[in-house]
């Protein structure tokens, strides 16, 4: 089972045909996930379901939308606070598109190096990988964000990427930080529950 997130609300795509369904349970069609993203854009639906009864269900998905790869960090600085940017009017993690030829962790670092100006990266482990759908020139693409737990020894000056959207970077500790959750993505906070549950 995979969760994409389509503007804020869940497309589970499931081998497992969903039991308590309301007109909410399509097949791996185009018409069908062609409307189950329209309906999840426009809030017609809370949550909608991608039925396939086979196993690689995610491969089979990114050849109905083309998929788009990025990683990115949960940087924690030396004092244990988390590196946060501020863009489209949300609270987010740095991350970005892996350039061709470009393994995951090099993509991660160099992203969040060129989003904050923060240097000495250290990639700790792998977090989670996550999914969610955006529009671009009019078609839909699915975003895969593999997300790693970081650590740097920096204290420098940080440097927004104004080219990239972003009008702030900051350091926030555990109270800024569940604040800022509330004006964030549901992708970033999963990220901060399973940390919270280790």
């Amino acid at each position: 089972m995979y969760k994409v997130f389509v503007n804020e609300s869940p497309l589970i795509l499931t081998n497992k045909r969903p039991e308590n369904n309301t007109g909410n349970v399509f097949l791996m069609e185009d018409d069908d996930i062609s409307y189950a993203i329209t309906a999840l854009s426009k809030k017609v639906l809370d949550v909608a379901y991608i039925y396939d009864p086979t196993e690689e269900i995610i491969e089979k998905f990114s050849m109905k939308i083309p998929l788009v790869t990025a990683a990115g960090g949960m940087v924690r600085n030396e004092k244990g606070k988390v590196l946060f940017i501020y863009r489209n009017d949300k609270w987010d993690l740095p991350k970005g598109k892996l350039e061709k030829g470009e393994s995951i962790e090099k993509a991660a670092i160099r992203e969040v190096e060129e989003e904050t100006g923060v240097k000495n990266l250290v990639i700790k482990n792998y977090l989670k990988t996550t999914y969610h759908i955006f529009k671009r020139n009019g078609e839909h693409r699915l975003k895969k964000v593999v997300w790693f737990d970081m650590t740097t020894t920096y204290s420098g000056k940080l440097i927004a990427q104004k080219n990239e959207g972003i009008t702030k970077v900051k350091w926030k500790g555990s109270k800024k930080t569940a604040k800022a959750l509330k004006n964030s993505y549901l992708n970033i906070k999963l990220l901060f529950d399973d940390e919270l549950m280790q």
